[in-house]
C-alpha cells in the first residue's frame, strides 16, 4: 500500500504520470500542486501571462502531440478569463484536462463561482474531487475521459480538500476504454455496390483519417477505384506527392479541385466532417451520393448519407480488399488528362501583384513563404480575413500539423495555441499566423514563450485594421475606416519583449527570411508583414 499523502501531493503525482507538461498560472487554488509536481516530480511547468494563453498552450499541445494536455488555473477570474479559449478547445474536439479549484467553503470568498456551471456553458465535461474519492484515480479518469471522448474536462479539486489525506481506494466505476466499432455487414454490401457502379468517385480524407494512420490505406483504395484525393483543412499534406493529390476540398480549394469533385457521382470521406466550408455551401456535395467512414455515431447518424461505422484505417482496409478480391473493373475517372492538369497546376498564374507603396500582397507572401520556410514545419493559425492565402498556400511537413483557432471564430487564441504546438514537437519549427488586431490581444504571450525558451516564428499580417469588419463595413456600404487599428508597430514591440524581429515591406525583402530562421536559436522570431486593408487577400 503506498504511504499516506494529501490530495495536493496525490494530484501533483497523478499528473507527473501522465509525462508531459502542464501550462498555467499560479494562485492560491493550484500553487500546492504546481510547487509538489515541479519540485518533488521534476514535472515541466510553463506559466503564461493570461489564463486564455495557458488553455490555449494545453490545447495546441495536445492537437500536435496526440496526447492529453494540463494546463492548471486557479479559481474565480482565473477560470473565467480562460472561458474562450476554453470553448476553442470543446469545438476543436481536444483533450484537454483543466484542473481547477473551489473557493473555501467557510467564507464569502470574492473569486466564488459557478465552475461546474461554466464547464457546461462551455461544452466540456467536468468532474470534482470529494473526501471520498482518490485523487490519484479522478485524474487518470479525467484523461481517459477526455482522450476516449475528445472533449476538454475540468476538474475541480477543492481548496478545502488539499492538505486532507487523500484515499488509495475509489468508489467510482472503474475506467472504460472505448471498443473498436463492429462493421454492419449490411452497410459494407451496401456501400460496395455504390462503389462497383460509381463513374466519377472522389475520396476526401479529414482529421480523423490522419488520427489512425489512414492516409497509407486510403491511397491505395483510390489507387484501385481509380479515383482523385482531396482533403479537408485539418488533414492538409496527407497524400502530399501523390499524383492524384487534389488538395483541400472546399472553398479554399483550386481551381482544378473544384472541378473534379463538383462532376463526382461519388465521395467517399474517411474521417472528415462535411462542413459548409469543405462542402461549398453544399454545393459540392450536389449530384454525389457520400459514403461516410467514421467510428463517432454522432458525427454520421441521420446524415442522410451512407454510413460506415468504422475506424477510417479500418475501412479504407477492408473496402480495398473486398473490392480487390472481386475483380471489379473501375470506371477510369483518374486519366491521363485529370493527373497532368493536377501535375501542371500553379496557383501564381491566376494572381496579379497587388504589392506597391511599402505594402504587399499578402497572397503572394504566402506562395514564398510556402518555398522559403523549412519544408518540415508545423503551422497554427489566428482567424481573420488573413487566413484565405495563408491556409490555402502555407503548407505543412506532415499531416496533422496544421492548427487553426477559428473553432469559436475567436480572434486572439493563434499565438498561446501555437506555443503550445512549438513545446509539442521543438526539433520541428512552429510557425504562428496572426493578424494585427488578433496579435495585439495576445503579444503578451510572445513573453512566455521568451521566458520558456520556445522556439517559434510569428508571421503577423498587419493591413492596420479587423480586417474582417473593414470587409463587412465595405460590402454594407458603411465607413470602412471605423474598423482601422493603425499604429502598431510589431517589430519594436517584439524587440522589447525579447524576441528578434523583422519588418517586411516588399516580396523581395522575403528572400532574408530563411537566413533569419536558421539563426533564431531559442528565441522567437517575429515577422510583420505589412499589407493594404484595402487589398482583400480572400478576393
Amino acid at each position: 500500500m503506498r504511504a499516506m499523502e494529501t490530495v495536493h501531493e496525490a494530484v501533483a503525482a497523478a499528473i507527473a504520470d501522465q509525462r508531459g507538461p502542464v501550462f498555467g498560472l499560479i494562485g492560491d487554488a493550484n500553487m500546492r500542486i504546481i510547487d509538489r509536481y515541479v519540485n518533488e516530480h521534476g514535472g515541466r511547468f510553463l506559466g503564461a501571462v493570461h489564463e486564455a494563453g495557458a488553455v490555449g498552450m494545453a490545447d495546441g499541445w495536445s492537437r500536435i502531440s496526440g496526447r492529453v494536455g494540463f494546463a492548471s488555473l486557479t479559481h474565480g477570474p482565473g477560470l473565467t478569463n480562460a472561458l474562450t479559449a476554453l470553448t476553442e478547445a470543446v469545438r476543436a474536439r481536444s483533450s484537454l484536462v483543466l484542473l481547477t479549484g473551489s473557493t473555501p467553503s467557510d467564507e464569502e470568498h470574492f473569486q466564488r463561482f459557478d465552475i461546474e456551471g461554466l464547464a457546461d456553458l462551455a461544452g466540456a465535461g467536468f468532474l470534482r474531487l470529494d473526501a471520498r474519492r482518490s485523487a490519484r484515480y479522478l485524474i487518470a479518469e479525467a484523461a481517459a475521459l477526455t482522450h476516449r471522448s475528445r472533449r476538454p474536462v475540468v476538474v475541480d479539486i477543492p481548496v478545502d480538500l488539499l492538505d486532507q489525506s487523500s484515499t488509495d481506494e475509489d468508489p467510482a466505476d472503474p475506467i472504460l476504454l472505448a471498443e473498436s466499432p463492429t462493421v454492419d455487414a449490411d452497410q459494407l454490401d451496401r456501400v460496395l455496390g455504390i462503389l462497383a457502379t460509381a463513374r466519377r468517385p472522389v475520396i476526401l480524407a479529414g482529421r480523423g483519417a490522419v488520427l489512425s494512420g489512414a492516409g497509407p490505406a486510403i491511397a491505395r483504395l483510390a489507387d484501385l477505384i481509380s479515383a482523385p484525393l482531396a482533403t479537408t483543412l485539418l488533414a492538409k499534406g496527407l497524400f502530399a506527392g501523390h499524383p492524384a493529390e487534389l488538395g483541400v476540398m472546399g472553398t479554399l480549394g483550386s481551381d482544378i479541385a473544384t472541378e473534379v469533385i463538383s462532376r463526382a457521382d461519388c465521395i467517399i470521406a474517411f474521417g472528415a466532417g462535411l462542413n459548409r466550408f469543405t462542402t461549398a455551401g453544399g454545393g459540392l456535395l450536389d449530384g454525389a451520393t457520400v459514403i461516410r467512414c467514421d467510428d463517432d455515431p454522432e458525427r454520421i447518424t441521420g446524415s442522410g448519407d451512407v454510413p460506415i461505422l468504422a475506424d477510417a484505417a479500418q475501412a479504407a482496409h477492408l473496402l480495398h480488399d473486398t473490392l480487390a478480391a472481386n475483380e471489379i473493373e473501375f470506371s477510369g475517372y483518374r486519366d491521363e488528362r485529370m493527373l497532368a492538369r493536377i501535375a501542371e497546376y500553379d496557383p501564381r498564374a491566376a494572381l496579379i501583384d497587388r504589392s506597391g507603396d511599402g505594402r504587399i500582397d499578402l497572397r503572394l507572401a504566402m506562395l514564398q513563404l510556402d518555398d522559403l520556410l523549412p519544408a518540415d514545419r508545423l503551422v497554427v493559425s489566428d482567424t481573420g480575413r488573413f487566413i484565405y492565402p495563408t491556409w490555402k498556400y502555407l503548407g505543412v511537413g506532415r499531416p496533422g500539423h496544421f492548427v487553426h483557432t477559428l473553432n469559436f471564430a475567436s480572434i486572439g487564441l493563434g499565438l498561446a495555441t501555437a506555443i503550445g504546438a512549438a513545446v509539442a514537437e521543438p526539433d520541428r519549427l512552429a510557425v504562428a499566423v496572426v493578424g494585427d488586431g488578433g496579435g495585439l490581444m495576445s503579444i503578451h504571450e510572445l513573453v512566455t514563450a521568451v521566458r520558456h525558451r520556445v522556439p517559434l516564428v510569428v508571421l503577423v499580417c498587419n493591413d492596420g485594421a479587423y480586417g474582417m469588419e473593414y470587409r463587412y463595413l465595405d460590402d454594407a456600404g458603411l465607413d470602412p475606416s471605423l474598423s482601422l487599428l493603425p499604429g502598431a508597430d510589431f517589430t519594436r514591440i517584439a524587440e522589447a519583449m525579447g524576441c528578434r524581429a523583422v519588418r517586411i515591406t516588399s516580396l523581395d525583402e522575403l528572400g532574408a527570411i530563411p537566413d533569419l530562421v536558421a539563426d533564431r536559436g531559442r528565441r522567437p522570431l517575429v515577422v510583420e508583414l505589412v499589407t493594404d486593408p484595402r487589398h482583400d487577400p480572400g478576393r
